[in-house]
């Protein structure tokens, strides 16, 4: 049983401030990282708990540099970097996927650290005139290779999110409450990393009842943006709706996240 974890860093217990996931190698976001690689490391012990005979884990924020290496589970393979295609790991076959320290879409009422894509410069963001995130965005992702995504972690409202986008049957681990988008309730550390030990191992049970995310292409994809530099400066083939908003019809996987 091959199992696919892809991370990022607003989702992690202790994580609830801008200053630890923006500028890297400042005392806070090497605090940030160090959490990360907890979690990281509690979900690849829960997956072979639970029977994965290979785990890998793709480090998914910020341009791919958030991991210690040295700090991996030495059970488990890392993907790190920018390369292309994009999808040559994922193409190697797995049976499931994990999408660990997540975060919920823009504009989510009390989402601790939410955005979509681009804290900095994305506001709102539809698939087929639904309000959609990076967790739909993942699901598609991995969906396209036949890979269900089984389990996600991340605050309250994540949690939320994933199961109103993907059933209830996937496992969910909330590691904090959001009170305000960089206030939280939290767990300690090392119950977020026990929940989550637990929730990977009882996940590795549920490959076979969840379903991969695949919605049928083509897809209307409409991106709003905080300012009107992105949309005057544009030059693809995206229509504009307006000063701050693009749309285009995809048909592929790959086309989903930028205009």
């Amino acid at each position: 049983m091959k199992i696919y974890i892809s991370t990022d860093l607003e989702g992690v217990c202790g994580v609830y401030r801008f200053a630890q996931t923006r500028e890297y190698g400042t005392p806070e976001n090497i605090e940030a990282r160090h959490l990360l690689m907890g979690e990281v490391n509690a979900a690849v012990a829960g997956c072979f708990d639970g029977g994965a005979t290979r785990v890998v884990v793709r480090d998914g924020h910020n341009g791919a540099i958030s991991f210690f290496p040295e700090e991996l589970d030495e059970r488990a393979e890392m993907v790190m970097g920018r390369f292309s295609p994009r999808d040559q790991v994922l193409r190697q076959g797995f049976d499931g996927a994990i999408l660990l320290g997540f975060h919920s879409m823009s504009n989510t009422e009390g989402g601790i650290l939410c955005h979509t894509q681009s804290s900095k410069t994305w506001d709102n963001y539809w698939i087929n005139g639904r309000l959609s995130g990076e967790i739909c965005q993942s699901a598609i992702t991995v969906g396209e290779f036949d890979i269900p995504v089984v389990m996600v972690t991340g605050d309250d409202k994540t949690v939320k999110e994933a199961r109103d986008f993907l059933g209830d049957e996937i496992v969910t681990v909330k590691v904090k409450t959001g009170l305000g988008r960089e206030g939280a309730l939290m767990h300690s550390p090392k119950k977020a990393r026990a929940m989550i030990r637990e929730g990977a191992r009882d996940a590795m049970s549920q490959i076979s009842k969840v379903n991969p995310y695949k919605p049928e292409f083509p897809l209307t994809i409409r991106w709003q943006f905080l300012n009107s530099d992105i949309v005057t400066n544009y030059k693809g083939d995206a229509k504009h709706i307006d000063d701050r908003t693009l749309e285009k019809v995809v048909h592929k996987p790959a086309d989903i996240i930028s205009p």
